[in-house]
């Protein structure tokens, strides 16, 4: 519970993480996990950042100024995102007694469409080879392959 300081998460592997807000260079070089930050952050959120996923409460419309995007997309949050990040905004509240984050669920209706959802363009490619994939009955490592080929 809190506002934690710099290089927050910096090579988060695995580990799924809610705060209140984040100081300067969050998520730097995140290779998985989860991470939700409900408040505030500092500048170059996600820089090389490269897999897993970030969301952020973003209601002043102000954190696409503090992302670095050499590596990363802001996207819009699907169903599946809207659910964990709910679930995970639940739990925070209910061990750590979040003020925060109870406010926010008070209102969740207007509180998740204010959420921004920061993926590492090269997952995004992998999670897309592999929906096609198995969608159309490929074999899933070399349609990964084939996509992750430059140009």
């Amino acid at each position: 519970r809190g506002i934690v300081g710099e290089r927050f998460c910096v090579r988060n592997s695995g580990a799924v993480a809610v705060v209140e807000g984040v100081g300067d260079h969050a998520c730097e070089y995140m290779t998985g996990g989860r991470v939700v930050v409900l408040g505030p952050t500092g500048r170059n959120f996600g820089a090389g950042m490269s897999g897993g996923i970030a969301y952020v409460h973003d209601p002043a419309g102000t954190f696409a100024e503090r992302v670095n995007y050499d590596m990363v997309s802001i996207t819009e949050l699907n169903a599946a995102d809207r659910d964990d990040v709910e679930r995970m905004v639940r739990r925070h509240a209910e061990e750590t007694g979040s003020l925060v984050a109870t406010a926010l669920l008070d209102d969740w209706t207007v509180a998740i469409e204010q959420f921004r959802k920061v993926m590492p363009n090269d997952y995004q490619r992998v999670l897309d080879a592999t929906a096609r994939a198995e969608a159309e009955g490929l074999d899933v490592v070399e349609t990964i392959m084939a996509a992750s080929q430059l140009p």
